[in-house]
């Protein structure tokens, strides 16, 4: 938490604050995700006029997200900048962006909320071990880039299934 009360109720008045980020795991609906490496940030603050408030930053991490096909984890760097410009009034701090400020508790700046915030925005659409991976078979399980399985490939068009049972049944004969 950063206190910008100073900055807030002083016109014109810049700070640059570094911070470590608490962030261990990103917590989200689609699962938790491990943080393997964070870096300090160097947040810029500043009151501009008495009428806006600026904040602006460059997030390195890297998070551990499962291949979109093999489900190994993979080490992803996520890279962004914040830059964020608050509107301040006689009630407090406005991100008229964004509804809700969860961020912003007063004068109270939660890093890490602002943090898994942009995190969202940023998170990639599709992640891969590499280019060519080959995913995991869809009978047993078995990722097949570390080998082949002994189950059967053919994929058969679903209409044509009650076909497929005929001549599954003559070869049991």
């Amino acid at each position: 938490m950063i206190d910008i009360s100073t900055i807030v109720k002083s016109i014109n008045k810049e700070a640059d604050e570094v911070v470590e980020l608490s962030l261990s795991t990103f917590e989200s609906k689609l699962g938790d995700y491990p943080v393997l490496e964070k870096s300090p940030i160097t947040l810029h603050i500043a009151n501009q006029e008495n009428k806006r408030l600026l904040i602006q930053g460059s997030v390195d991490v890297k998070l551990a997200i499962p291949c979109g096909r093999c489900l190994e984890e993979v080490p992803t760097p996520i890279h962004f900048e914040i830059d964020k410009e608050l509107t301040i009034t006689d009630e407090g701090i406005v991100d008229e962006e964004m509804e809700e400020t969860d961020y912003l508790i007063g004068f109270e700046l939660d890093v890490d909320k602002l943090v898994y915030a942009e995190i969202l925005v940023n998170w990639p659409m599709r992640v891969l071990c590499k280019d060519d991976c080959k995913g995991i078979c869809k009978v047993c399980g078995m990722n097949l880039n570390k080998g082949a399985c002994s189950c059967e490939r053919t994929e058969l068009d679903p209409r044509m299934a009650a076909i497929q049972d005929i001549f599954n049944k003559f070869k049991e004969v």
